[in-house]
Order: structure tokens, then C-alpha cells, then sequence
């Protein structure tokens, strides 16, 4: 849950690095609580008929979408990768694995342009 605050509180901070641990725990911890907010929204009938979410997901997935797409700016620096290198998800199928193994790298062991190593400094 550390690691979930963490990212929340650096809200739209697209620089400096952040390491796997922090990146696939918030990713846990994200999807947790979407099924959460799901889940109030059947419960409560604030879902959408025919697609099974409503409000309270919609406005937990407004509020997490910049510290989405900050950690994972972060996590591209910490291999390395310009921010902008996330976009090659958009690629049908090559792109999403790519990021995918580049998400499950290792960062890099010295600093580099983009900051010190994360778990070297704290």
C-alpha cells in the first residue's frame, strides 16, 4: 500500500525514476480498487446497464490517470527510455509486449539522465 501512496502523491510528476516494485505494486493496488469501484457501483446502482460500471469508477479512473501515466513515465526513465517511449504500446501487439518486457526489466544499476538509481537512494 506504501508503494500506492507513493505514486499518488508524486500526483503529475513525469521526472525522475521509479523502480519495478513501485510500478507493479501500484499496478496491483490500481486494479484492486477498480474492481472495488466496480463492485459500489453494481451494489449501489450507479452502474450502466449493458456495461457494468458507472459513476464511482469512472471518477476513480479520472483521478489515477495521471499518476498512471506518471509512474510509468517513471518506470520508462528507470530503464533508461525517454517518457515519450511509452507510446509504443500503441503499437497492435509487438508494441505492448515490448513495453511489457521493457515494465519488467530491471532498471538501470547506475545513474542516469533521468536521476539516481531508486533503490540506491531510498
Amino acid at each position: 500500500m506504501k508503494w500506492y501512496l507513493a505514486v499518488v502523491k508524486k500526483y503529475a510528476v513525469f521526472s525522475g525514476r521509479a523502480r519495478r516494485k513501485e510500478y507493479w505494486m501500484f499496478c496491483l493496488f490500481n486494479f484492486l480498487f477498480i474492481v472495488g469501484a466496480i463492485l459500489l457501483d453494481n451494489l449501489l446502482g450507479t452502474a450502466i446497464k449493458g456495461i457494468g460500471y458507472g459513476l464511482i469508477y469512472g471518477l476513480y479512473v479520472l483521478a489515477m490517470l495521471l499518476p498512471s501515466f506518471g509512474v510509468g513515465i517513471r518506470r520508462m526513465h528507470d530503464v533508461g527510455k525517454s517518457g515519450w517511449f511509452f507510446l509504443i504500446g500503441l503499437i497492435p501487439i509487438v508494441g505492448s509486449i515490448w513495453i511489457l518486457i521493457l515494465l519488467c526489466s530491471d532498471g538501470n544499476a547506475a545513474e542516469n539522465k533521468y536521476g539516481l538509481n531508486p533503490k540506491m537512494s531510498g
